[in-house]
Parts: C-alpha cells; sequence; structure tokens
C-alpha cells in the first residue's frame, strides 16, 4: 500500500484484507510470524490500535494467534480452533460449548437407541 501523505491512510478492515489474502494464497506460510503491530503501523502510516484491530479481526477469524511477547502468528488450520496458547478467547470458548453439545448429543442418542430396543422388543397388542 502507499503510505505517501496523500494517499488514503489503510481502515484495520483493509489491513485485515490484505493479510487474508496473503495466508489464503500462501504467501504467509502457517507458523509464518507477522510484522510486529508497531512497525506495521509505522510502514502504513496508521495508529498502533489501527493495526491491533486487524490482527484482532484475523484472531476472531481463526486464522493467526497471538503469543504474549512473541507476536502474532499464521495458525494451523489442522489443529482444531481454540486448542493453541494465543487462540481467541471467543473460539476457546466456542470450542468448549461444541464440545459440551457434542457430548449432550452422543448422550441422547444412546437413550434413544436403547427406547428404541425397548419399544421394539414389545409385542404389539392382537387384534
Amino acid at each position: 500500500m502507499d503510505s505517501s501523505p496523500a494517499a488514503p491512510k489503510p481502515t484495520a478492515k483493509d489491513i485485515a484484507a490484505e493479510l487474508r489474502r496473503e495466508i489464503t494464497d500462501g504467501v504467509r506460510e502457517v507458523g509464518a510470524r507477522l510484522p510486529a503491530a508497531r512497525q506495521l503501523a509505522k510502514d502504513r502510516g496508521v495508529q498502533l490500535m489501527t493495526v491491533q484491530s486487524a490482527y484482532g479481526q484475523l484472531r476472531d477469524e481463526g486464522l493467526v494467534l497471538t503469543q504474549q511477547g512473541r507476536g502474532t502468528f499464521v495458525r494451523d488450520p489442522s489443529v482444531p480452533l481454540g486448542t493453541e496458547p494465543g487462540s481467541s478467547p471467543a473460539y476457546t470458548a466456542l470450542a468448549s460449548e461444541l464440545s459440551s453439545i457434542h457430548d449432550a448429543l452422543r448422550l441422547l442418542g444412546e437413550r434413544l437407541d436403547r427406547l428404541e430396543q425397548v419399544v421394539g422388543s414389545e409385542t404389539p397388542p392382537s387384534q
């Protein structure tokens, strides 16, 4: 992006879209560290909060993870969301909730199987 004073400054959405394209196109590989937020803000001529917001968007989408003191990295899509250090708290909570729902559905399925066996073993009334 052009960072000249006359050029419009990119928004967090613009920066996130550019990084998202780079990630999905394979320009930034799994495990690759994204630029430090301060440096990217300086390079783009935007406030630090703008870059932090862009990184937050990508983290909420499950594309990157942030490790305190280390940086922001492209996450491995084969690893279940919410299980790595630095995962979005929203995805961590969602993964936990989905696990609970999965367990409840499994138990309900087992109960239904038992009920069907009981009902199926009863002899129908004679006419």
